[in-house]
């Protein structure tokens, strides 16, 4: 075996392991941040110009725009890694749950009358839950932060009632684009430094 063929060996295992290491998953909170802050920005401006009832739906585009998207990038990672980890496993799962729980206590929320009260609060509290403990399985401070912050910054909402609680709508985009798509640009720069 010449020179060139030993380093061209050695080179293509170092990229296998490389890419077999990698983090992955960078692009979910970019894939549920941005359609979760325009469906409930929308659902803002609806309801403060047209007031009409059906507006308070709008927030179901939400699951049939990130649900796709978090699938196209789950197969994505998958195909490039042939694998998930402990960590990556735990965090898909609990993400997972949170978007169902959201989504069920809206449905809950909206039928028994008390959506405009507690909904917000409570996706709000789930979302920086859900940054939170990602931030501390991954060991990724600003979205441990980021998620802190969002909790508190959630229970605002609870001042916003009557006629005002379309504003909650406000705030719960504000802590979106704080727990999601803040610290997903942050952790898809990581992990490209990472991988560079």
């Amino acid at each position: 075996m010449t020179t060139t063929d030993e380093l061209s060996v050695i080179s293509q295992i170092r990229g296998e392991v490389k890419s077999d290491s990698q983090p992955t998953g960078e692009n979910l909170f970019l894939a549920w941040g941005y359609p979760t802050a325009f469906f409930l920005f929308v659902e803002f401006l609806a309801l403060i110009l047209l007031g009409e009832f059906w507006c308070q739906w709008i927030w179901l585009g939400i699951p049939f725009v990130g649900t796709p998207l978090m699938m196209y990038f789950l197969n994505e990672d998958y195909e490039r890694t042939h694998r998930r980890t402990l960590d990556q496993n735990v965090i898909l799962q609990m993400w997972i749950f949170v978007g169902f729980l959201s989504c069920l206590g809206g449905l809950t929320m909206g039928l028994a009358g008390v959506f405009d009260k507690l909904y917000c609060t409570f996706q709000g509290l789930l979302i920086s839950f859900g940054c939170l403990m990602t931030g501390l399985i991954l060991h990724f401070r600003p979205k441990t932060v980021c998620g802190i912050i969002g909790s508190v910054l959630s229970l605002v909402c609870l001042f916003f009632q009557g006629d005002l609680w379309p504003w909650q709508l406000l705030v719960v985009v504000l802590v979106t684009i704080l727990t999601l798509i803040i610290p997903g640009h942050l952790f898809h720069r990581y992990v490209r430094r990472y991988n560079s």
